[in-house]
């Protein structure tokens, strides 16, 4: 449960989005070509078989119920017969000309029916959550798996129609498809994987985990923390950083660099505030550690990241206009 602490706050601090953008029906044979993008796209396959392919060559077989998240947005091609020339979908966002389902492909038997949709996590800029998912993410139908098709049928019937508010509704349904997909593929990791999310089970691991989130600012050692979960100081040390994939120390600093920029962003706290408030005596010193790790000083980035949110305001009352 407390691993699951740790998630609730790391998403509720992201500014998750995402929507469905595409209901396909397809009639064999068929062959979809998606550009690269910024976001992560996921494909669910609620009737018929289709191969998914990547641009480096991996190939995954996808059966009734499958659920694809290609998460960094590479190219990739979805099709039920490798000989047909892939209809390359350039604009996938851009909604259809009619409401409801897309048509494509022949006529002939076995038809499929697929809904595409994206995932999107623009805060904070570094240590995303999808940057600790693999590249390509096969979720396969459960025993309790009915929470998938049962999301996915209400994404589906809610874009059918043009509703007050629906634009809202599918990116809360996002939101909660994103949980239940990262919940079902933690459960799956092994120990070694998935960096901290896979780390959160662990008995000792996931406790220390918990004190470092709860409080970032505190100088922690390897001997004091190892002491709280029951653990010697080198053993602490090797188990910490074999399931994590990375030493404590520097897991410290992501994390009091996550915090400060979810506070540069999120509050008008004076920068040497800030500073203190995750654990430096100095502004100068945070400020040298922040640009190292985020690229830029806290100042430019609490703007930069404040145009965008602006820009992504205004984009939004566009939207709204134009539905």
């Amino acid at each position: 449960m407390r691993g699951m602490d740790i998630l609730a706050e790391v998403l509720d601090r992201v500014r998750l989005g995402g929507t469905l953008l595409r209901h396909f029906e397809l009639g064999h044979p068929w062959s979809l070509a998606l550009p690269s993008r910024s976001d992560a796209l996921f494909h669910y396959l609620s009737r018929g078989q289709a191969t998914l392919t990547l641009e480096q060559g991996r190939e995954i077989r996808m059966v009734e119920g499958d659920l694809v998240v290609v998460t960094r947005g590479e190219p990739h091609v979805i099709f039920s017969d490798r000989g047909v020339q892939p209809f390359q979908i350039l604009h996938l966002d851009r909604p259809p000309l009619q409401l409801g389902a897309t048509h494509h492909g022949g006529s002939a038997q076995p038809l499929a029916t697929m809904v595409c949709g994206n995932f999107t996590v623009s805060r904070p800029a570094r240590g995303s959550v999808l940057e600790l998912l693999p590249p390509v993410l096969l979720l396969k139908p459960a025993a309790d798996g009915d929470w998938l098709e049962a999301i996915l049928r209400r994404m589906v019937s809610e874009s059918a129609l043009e509703r007050p508010g629906q634009r809202v509704a599918l990116s809360r349904l996002t939101e909660v498809l994103f949980v239940e997909v990262l919940r079902t593929w933690i459960k799956s990791l092994r120990p070694g994987e998935g960096g901290w999310l896979g780390a959160m089970a662990d008995p000792h691991i996931g406790p220390a985990l918990q004190s470092i989130h709860e409080q970032p600012e505190r100088r922690w050692t390897l001997g004091e923390l190892g002491q709280r979960v029951g653990l010697g100081r080198s053993a602490f040390a090797a188990r910490f950083t074999r399931l994590v994939g990375q030493p404590m120390g520097r897991y410290v600093i992501a994390r009091r660099m996550a915090e400060a920029a979810y506070l540069l962003e999120s509050s008008d706290e004076a920068i040497a505030r800030i500073a203190a408030q995750v654990g430096y005596e100095t502004a100068a010193a945070f400020s040298k550690l922040f640009q190292r790790h985020h690229g830029l000083s806290p100042g430019r980035y609490r703007a930069a990241r404040r145009a965008e949110g602006g820009q992504r305001k205004g984009d939004g009352l566009q939207a709204d206009v134009a539905d």
